[in-house]
């Protein structure tokens, strides 16, 4: 039986990289490269930080404990 729920396109923080890009490229803001292409990292950043905050609370609980 075929899996028919895979998703296609590129999604929203393609759809908005590609957005930004344009945006900086015709002059209609004004922003540095990195917060254009913020759309691209910014997701993967936000997970290493919650993934670092979750590694030092857990710590932090299990320093306590003993």
């Amino acid at each position: 039986m075929a899996d028919s729920s895979r998703a296609t396109g590129i999604g929203f923080w393609g759809a908005l990289t590609l957005l930004f890009i344009a945006f900086k490229i015709t002059g209609y803001i004004d922003w540095s490269w990195i917060w254009v292409l913020a759309p691209l990292w910014g997701p993967i950043a936000l997970m290493l930080v919650v993934a670092f905050v979750v590694i030092l609370v857990t710590l932090a609980l299990d320093w306590d404990g003993q």
